[in-house]
């Protein structure tokens, strides 16, 4: 299933908004995670919105293509193949509903689906041009949880910094559309709990040991600098109905 960049519902963003708002562009909506799979019955790599080497010097060329063009693509094509045995449908409603599937397919689903999902989410966070902080509703929901920016910058990189082993560190919005800081361990994400993922960070080893090696604290600060915040306000705009 190819992504491109599209809004849905509200009720959907639920399942559906990391995804849906993940990748709009400024000129209006267009499709993130195509509802449909392509041609080759297949779900595929997003195209990045920016070239390998434009976020450097905060994550470097050389980073990037492992990570994209390796471990991204590693995932889509193991999901392809666990997809074969699964009805045809998107990948958020497939990771919403994973506890429906046959028991043998649940783990594989988790991971490569999960992957895939988790990456798209996660390039479509960052961005070469600097954003700076978030305004309008996004901006006032933060500050209306942690008190201040600098407060919340300072709960995600702790939660960041704290989870042990390999995963994600992600603001999400609970059912009563409030705000949460929550790790998840390898590829599982919010939406597999019920929660809407409006930022992600990736900290597998993978995702910075070539450029920052054993310091994961100067990657997580690296990706904040490079966070589109734009687009988590599309997507909290979306999950939340407010502006």
């Amino acid at each position: 299933m190819s992504i491109g960049e599209n809004q849905w519902t509200r009720r959907e963003a639920i399942g559906h908004t990391a995804l849906a708002a993940l990748a709009l562009p400024m000129m209006g909506p267009v499709s993130l995670m195509a509802q449909n799979r392509s041609e080759r019955g297949s779900y595929e790599v997003p195209t990045l919105p920016y070239a390998l080497d434009a976020l450097e010097p905060y994550i470097s060329a050389k980073i990037m293509e492992l990570h994209y063009t390796k471990h991204h693509r590693g995932y889509v094509h193991k999901l392809n193949q666990v997809a074969a045995n699964i009805e045809q449908q998107p990948i958020e409603k497939l990771l919403q509903n994973i506890d429906s599937l046959p028991q043998k397919l649940q783990t594989p689903v988790r991971n490569f689906g999960g992957g895939h999902y988790n990456h798209t989410l996660y390039w479509y966070s960052m961005t070469p041009t600097t954003t700076g902080q978030p305004g309008g509703a996004l901006g006032e929901a933060i500050v209306a949880k942690y008190g201040t920016f600098d407060e919340f910058i300072k709960n995600f990189r702790k939660a960041a910094l704290t989870l042990f082993g390999s995963g994600w560190a992600w603001l999400s919005l609970d059912k009563h559309q409030e705000m949460v800081l929550e790790i998840t361990r390898n590829q599982d994400n919010p939406i597999m709990f019920g929660r809407t993922p409006l930022l992600g960070v990736d900290v597998w080893e993978h995702a910075y040991y070539l450029q920052y090696h054993n310091r994961r604290d100067r990657y997580v600060d690296a990706f904040l600098n490079v966070v589109n915040w734009n687009r988590v306000a599309q997507r909290y705009q979306a999950a939340s109905g407010k502006q």
